[in-house]
């Protein structure tokens, strides 16, 4: 049913944490299944509001990132370079905040920041099923090994949503969208939005190829943060497996999808960069204002500093 709270106009009236917390309210029900009701025209008018509302503020995103986007290689060996460097030039990387989760912060912190982790998860496995719908062959099956990975290759307990999920039941988080940061949620409208808006598959290829390829190291920070912490091997398995399934899924991703689309036309291949840009901002926008709200102070430089170690 229609609800008074989920009209649109709303989303233009406040701020950024306004907007957010109404697109992410509006990709919940556009995302999860549903039946029929008498009131589907208004659905569908409300739904196309959002969508312009969506629409203007990804490419707002898009547009941030644009002009280096422009800058990369059309070609394919140009541009699988172009790809890999950003692991240590892109936005967000190398941040001293997952350093710092792996030796030093508290159970308490730890928990905050997984929360926030989990509330602006989108689904990696649906974003793949939206994003290979009507892709060429080749990375349409790159696409549906990735898939069939997430899905613990048809085992359920090897599921990689369901592992996070149990992480987060053990560890009594709080994922309730209303103590989520609007950066966190941010990510996930924006990744929502380029699986689902067709004219953005190609920026979803992106986007969800730099995930494969930046992911490990930080995964790898974040389990040994648990295991510091004594959290059990099964609870932390999400982060051990990504540390190491993901490096192999990047090489993959880049072999079999994004480099046989930039080969049939190099024209796409500054899409996919605008994609992978723009996931790399969210998560840039995402360390920062976790370290603000974990304690970090800014030095004489403006930089900010982490908290002293507990006694």
């Amino acid at each position: 049913m229609l609800n008074v709270d989920d009209r649109p106009r709303a989303a233009i009236q406040g701020g950024e944490e306004e907007l957010q917390q109404r697109l992410a309210a509006f990709n919940r029900r556009r995302l999860h299944p549903g039946l029929p009701e008498d009131a589907w025209r208004a659905e569908i008018e409300n739904d196309a509001a959002f969508l312009v509302i969506e629409g203007e503020f990804i490419e707002r995103e898009r547009l941030a990132v644009a002009a280096r986007a422009a800058a990369a290689p059309t070609d394919p060996d140009g541009f699988d370079a172009w790809l890999t460097d950003l692991t240590a030039t892109g936005p967000g990387q190398n941040d001293p905040l997952f350093v710092w989760l792996a030796e030093s912060c508290t159970m308490a912190e730890m928990k905050w920041f997984l929360g926030q982790e989990v509330a602006g998860e989108a689904g990696f496995e649906d974003l793949t099923a939206l994003t290979q719908v009507k892709m060429p062959v080749g990375p349409k099956l790159e696409l549906a090994r990735n898939y069939w990975d997430e899905m613990g290759r048809g085992n359920e307990k090897g599921m990689h949503g369901p592992l996070l999920e149990t992480l987060a039941r053990r560890l009594g988080l709080d994922a309730r969208t209303e103590a989520t940061v609007w950066e966190s949620l941010a990510l996930a409208n924006t990744m929502a939005a380029l699986a689902w808006n067709r004219r953005y598959a190609y920026h979803s290829i992106g986007a969800l190829g730099i995930i494969e390829q930046t992911a490990p190291a930080r995964a790898a920070a974040v389990g040994r943060g648990l295991k510091r912490l004594g959290v059990p091997t099964g609870d932390r398995h999400y982060f051990d497996l990504h540390a190491i399934l993901d490096i192999k899924h990047s090489e993959a991703w880049n072999a079999e999808a994004i480099r046989p689309l930039v080969y049939a036309d190099p024209g796409i291949a500054h899409a996919i960069a605008e994609g992978a840009l723009m996931r790399l901002r969210c998560g840039e926008r995402c360390f920062a204002r976790y370290r603000r709200e974990l304690g970090w102070r800014p030095d004489e430089t403006g930089a900010l500093t982490q908290p002293p170690v507990p006694a």
